[in-house]
């Protein structure tokens, strides 16, 4: 176990005890046209963009705590993730500003899966009691996902509800699965049906496929590389092949790092049950295609090139698709500029990705 360490520099604010990992304040990203000064709106197709991140994290340090850990536990220095890399609010708000990011939608990777009940339960209702106060605090900027203890599907149930009725909460961030238990597993079928009858979105970001360790093993990281995607795509093909948005079919899920290798195998998708029937008769009939599964749910912009995110708005349309950055995590340096100069899209397009339809889908 790594030693505590302090996590708010002597002499800095926070809000609700919050303190961001970060890693440093990039360059102006807006162009001049669009003005680069915070508080000047951005401006396409004649009209102000609020742009609008659904992809940005954060830690809660009392919440860390519970489990005796703090965030060197979880992001080594090699990560990023030593003191020197912790943002308190005033600096998180700098570098949105830098970005061109008007709000980011803060979610906290989970952590908690393996806990029991009643500390799993405390983790999660300290880090939403939290990540509520800063977006009272600051409405205009910050909105968040809740915590849930998907382990124990009653309680995150009651903490989703309670999330976003409560709290006002948009609804609430999870893993790839829970401790390798896919998510069409029926024990997780009240927190989907919770979530639909919410209206809240559930924001699917990859945690690790331990399981895969040694054929990850060697240079490039690809745990993280090949396996987030990875971890991504098998639990939103879990999703389609066993029913789960058959039984629930106004259900709100947005996936990270552009849902992984799912959009760009839709198609494949398709071909596979016409090809082999068979390998497609394990579970429910769908009442769809699988690719019409795919193109009801809902994606984050970080797939790094113009050409990719031409590719995903193709396949999935521009309504699917929203700003996301994985900040502070130095993925996506310039997430606004990368919508901006993806040239295959309308500056409606543009204005939707960048905020529009998290406007729309979040409800803000």
């Amino acid at each position: 176990m790594t030693s505590r360490r302090q996590f708010i520099k002597h002499g800095a604010a926070s809000i609700g005890g919050i303190v961001m990992v970060g890693c440093g304040v990039h360059g102006p990203l807006r162009p001049p046209a669009a003005g680069a000064t915070p508080g000047v709106p951005l401006m396409l197709n004649g009209a102000p963009v609020k742009t609008i991140d659904v992809h940005a994290h954060c830690m809660i340090p009392a919440a860390l705590a519970l489990m005796g850990m703090d965030v060197f536990s979880l992001y080594p220095k090699t990560m990023r993730g030593g003191q020197e890399n912790v943002l308190v609010v005033a600096e998180r708000l700098a570098a949105m500003d830098a970005q061109g990011v008007d709000m980011e939608v803060l979610s906290i990777n989970p952590f908690w899966y393996e806990q029991p009940r009643a500390l799993s339960a405390g983790i999660v209702r300290l880090q939403n009691d939290k990540l509520a106060e800063l977006c009272a605090a600051r409405p205009d900027r910050f909105a968040a996902f809740a915590s849930l203890s998907l382990q124990h599907p009653d309680l995150a149930a009651q903490e989703l509800e309670y999330a976003v009725k409560q709290l006002g909460l948009r609804g609430a961030a999870i893993g790839g699965s829970v401790a390798g238990v896919p998510f069409a597993d029926p024990r997780f079928h009240p927190v989907w049906a919770k979530a639909e009858a919410l209206g809240a979105t559930l924001f699917i970001h990859p945690t690790g496929t331990p399981e895969m360790a040694k054929h990850f093993a060697g240079n490039g990281w690809m745990p993280n590389v090949i396996g987030y995607p990875l971890e991504t795509t098998v639990a939103l093909q879990h999703f389609i092949f066993e029913g789960v948005l058959d039984k629930y079919p106004q259900l709100k899920l947005c996936s990270a790092h552009g849902g992984g290798y799912l959009p760009t195998s839709a198609a494949r998708m398709d071909h596979g049950c016409f090809v082999n029937p068979g390998a497609c008769a394990h579970g429910p009939a769908l009442k769809k295609q699988p690719s019409e599964y795919v193109n009801q749910l809902y994606f984050d912009s970080l797939v790094f090139t113009p050409e990719a995110l031409a590719t995903l708005v193709r396949q999935v349309g521009v309504s699917q698709v929203m700003l996301g950055s994985d900040h502070p995590f130095p993925w996506a340096a310039k997430p606004v500029q990368h919508v901006l100069d993806t040239p295959a899209l309308s500056e409606a397009d543009k204005a939707a990705i960048l905020g529009g339809n998290a406007r729309r889908v979040l409800g803000l």
